[in-house]
């Protein structure tokens, strides 16, 4: 207070830097080649795997800006909420970036040659004077250094009251999804004036309103069905071939809660924050506070598994609801075999689940550890007594590291690990022979390593 709005003081803009360069947002590519992140300072980053493996810095640009809105006198940041590719159909690669109010579409391309020798324009592209071209010639294209350009194609605005959480590419390469607290809309990836309400859950008196959409997200095979799930607890599947206006969803995934245990913190701590399909199609992963939970698309009534995240946190949740941790919206991810699923949770640290095993590791992404080549060692939460020196306690848990993104490559053993403003990329470390660990979590983990000098911002 007191100060000159153009003179902040420089703590103050050290601070607000580092909170714009905190990644919001980590997603691969359909073939695992791109690797693409974005922040709170609206930047979209994208990493190519080079021929020896690793992932280094491809393409960086601006993808929004702050904006206000006068009539509603509100802040839009630039935060990029969520980053979708589109499937792969020339040597350009495109993907949908969004904020909290406008999603754009973009476009990125190579471009390694350019055109010399107009008749009507110099070298610099001014316009020559007609009456100095005396000679026609045919322009020919020379060899340039490699640029890669990044351009916005279209941008979809105007359609969302409340912030967007969600996009979903469909099946059917032509359109997509866009959900925020209260409806989802059905967007042509070539019209951006106009798009289709789905999904509305708004009530006529908003005193009567129960809850809001968190996530949702396209089935990956069949274009009519979409999946989205509520802080209630409930994920519903939706077919849009039964109607126009999808209120009325097709199956009702919900587990019922003994009413002995439902306390102040129930309905918060069952507020799905991520939900995806598997590969196959087959099944749905959810993630709520305290864990992730595998349904069978045939069977509504219960998860047909459960893992625990954190269950240690059950004592905590008073002062996790003081602090508004207990708001985090944890992401979750299966490899490309849905065999494991990846989740993260606090202190930097991420969990890993194999489903045939039912075996868990618990792991941690942090420079502390992550050095060159440096393989991930298992961590341990204990709520008593340390059993042994690298144990942690739950009362030493720092609950500002948190790993809130992740993502797993399509095909390989290899993750993206997001924590504050670091990148982590691992991958699962060779084998004498030259082989992959099995991706199975065995009584001795595979052995995570990180990529030689991990990116960071």
């Amino acid at each position: 207070p007191g100060l000159p709005l153009l003179h902040q003081p420089p703590e103050l803009s050290f601070m607000s830097q580092i909170l714009s360069d905190v990644i919001s947002t980590v997603e691969f590519n359909q073939t695992g080649e791109f690797l693409a992140t974005g922040d709170k300072g609206g930047r979209v980053v994208i990493f190519q795997r080079e021929p020896q493996g690793e992932y280094n810095v491809y393409s960086t640009f601006q993808s929004h800006e702050p904006e206000f809105d006068y009539l509603k006198s509100l802040e839009i940041e630039e935060r990029i909420n969520k980053i979708r590719w589109l499937p792969l159909h020339n040597p350009a690669h495109f993907l949908l970036a969004t904020n909290d109010k406008t999603i754009k579409l973009w476009k990125v391309s190579e471009r390694d040659k350019r055109a010399e020798g107009y008749n009507l324009r110099d070298e610099e592209g001014r316009l020559k004077d007609l009456s100095t071209v005396t000679t026609l010639q045919v322009p020919v294209l020379r060899p340039m250094d490699l640029l890669v350009e990044a351009s916005p194609r279209r941008v979809f605005a105007n359609a969302h009251a409340y912030h967007i959480n969600s996009i979903s590419v469909n099946s059917d390469c032509e359109t997509y999804l866009s959900a925020d607290d209260l409806r989802i809309n059905l967007w042509n990836l070539n019209i951006t004036d106009r798009s289709f309400n789905i999904v509305d859950l708004k009530p006529e008196n908003m005193e009567d309103l129960s809850e809001v959409i968190t996530v949702a997200e396209f089935h990956p095979h069949h274009c009519h069905l979409l999946a989205f799930s509520s802080s209630t607890g409930t994920t519903r599947l939706c077919d849009m071939r039964a109607s126009a206006l999808c209120d009325q969803h097709a199956k009702l995934f919900e587990e019922a809660v003994d009413p002995s245990h439902r306390s102040f913190f129930s309905e918060i701590v069952s507020s799905v924050s991520d939900v995806k399909f598997s590969h196959s199609g087959r099944y749905l992963l959810t993630r709520d506070y305290l864990a992730v939970k595998v349904w069978d698309l045939n069977m509504e009534n219960k998860p047909v598994e459960t893992y625990q995240v954190h269950d240690y946190l059950r004592t905590k949740l008073c002062s996790l609801y003081e602090s508004d941790c207990i708001f985090d919206k944890f992401e979750c991810a299966w490899n490309g075999t849905d065999s494991v699923i990846m989740t993260g949770a606090y202190n930097n640290y991420f969990r890993m689940f194999d489903r045939a095993s039912l075996r868990d590791v618990t792991l941690e992404a942090s420079r502390e550890v992550c050095k060159r080549r440096a393989v991930l060692q298992p961590r341990r939460v204990c709520v008593g007594k340390k059993q042994k020196e690298t144990d942690v306690s739950v009362d030493s848990l720092d609950f500002r590291k948190k790993i809130l993104h992740t993502a797993w490559h399509p095909k390989e053993n290899i993750i993206a690990i997001a924590a504050s403003n670091n990148l982590y990329i691992f991958q699962d470390r060779l084998t004498p022979n030259g082989h992959h660990n099995t991706p199975e979590i065995q009584s001795a983990p595979p052995k995570w390593q990180t990529q030689p000098n991990p990116p960071t911002y």
